[in-house]
């Protein structure tokens, strides 16, 4: 418990400073944190035997988040040329003995969309408009539903959510998240109403939605260890596991609050 303190206090003495002056900084944090969620994927798939290209996962993820958040009119393309190195690297590796390179393949690829493309709306949320006051809002939703889940999961949890994926996981801890989830949309859209200009009412709907839905992520990286085998994604965060294991949930409460907010809130 005390590891998960001081890494949560370094977390947040780096983080708070990024998300609050944006730029360079905050980009070349959130870059390291994906690359490096990047990296252990690539870790976990060769633990269950695959051999995704490491420099075309992590390259890639870098150069399409550079795209996506600094040069838009280019993202595309980036993306089109490192799914053709991707191909011609595992046609060559396949050529070499490889047989499974299909599979490779589609391991590299998923890891530039995943962590590249899907990764890059913690940049973007950041970019928008008041973006420091979203980013606020939406990240904190999630760790409130993951505070609850965990809290209410563990005091009357009983019925099993995910046995294969998650066994520790409840349908009563699920239900706590999202409850917490709505609560944390009404606390800080309250907090932020005269920098966002949000009601009480949609702070709880966006609540609502990323508590019901991030926990997509969370047992997304549960699948992938149990393939591997191997318990956390990582070890660089002491007491916590790897970045891939506390950015999961992150990924598509940013993907999710970027298109809710600009659909219905600005």
């Amino acid at each position: 418990m005390l590891k998960r303190l001081a890494t949560s206090l370094v977390l947040a003495v780096v983080g708070l400073p990024a998300v609050i002056y944006g730029g360079v900084f905050f980009w070349l944090l959130f870059a390291f944190f994906l690359g490096t969620a990047a990296w252990e994927f690539v870790n976990l798939m060769r633990g269950a035997g695959f051999k995704p290209s490491m420099p075309i996962a992590v390259g890639g993820v870098l150069s399409i988040l550079l795209a996506r958040t600094v040069y838009p009119e280019y993202e595309s393309a980036v993306l089109v040329i490192f799914i053709f190195l991707a191909m011609a690297y595992h046609l060559i590796a396949f050529e070499r003995g490889r047989n499974e390179s299909a599979g490779d393949f589609a391991i590299t690829i998923t890891s530039l969309v995943y962590m590249g493309w899907v990764g890059a709306y913690l940049i973007k949320l950041r970019n928008l408009p008041n973006g420091e006051w979203w980013f606020f809002l939406v990240l904190p939703i999630v760790w409130f539903a993951d505070s609850g889940a965990y809290l209410v999961g563990k005091e009357i949890g009983k019925h099993k959510l995910s046995p294969r994926l998650s066994p520790k996981k409840t349908w009563e801890g699920y239900w706590g998240g999202v409850f917490f989830g709505v609560l944390g949309g009404v606390l800080f859209s309250w907090l932020w109403r005269e920098n966002l200009q949000i009601t009480l009412l949609n702070g709880a709907i966006l609540g609502l939605i990323l508590g019901l839905l991030t926990t997509l992520g969370d047992l997304g990286e549960s699948m992938i260890k149990r393939q591997s085998g191997i318990k956390d994604s990582g070890h660089i965060l002491p007491g916590h596991g790897g970045i891939f294991d506390r950015i999961d949930s992150w990924i598509w409460a940013a993907a999710l609050g970027y298109y809710i907010i600009i659909w219905f809130f600005i």
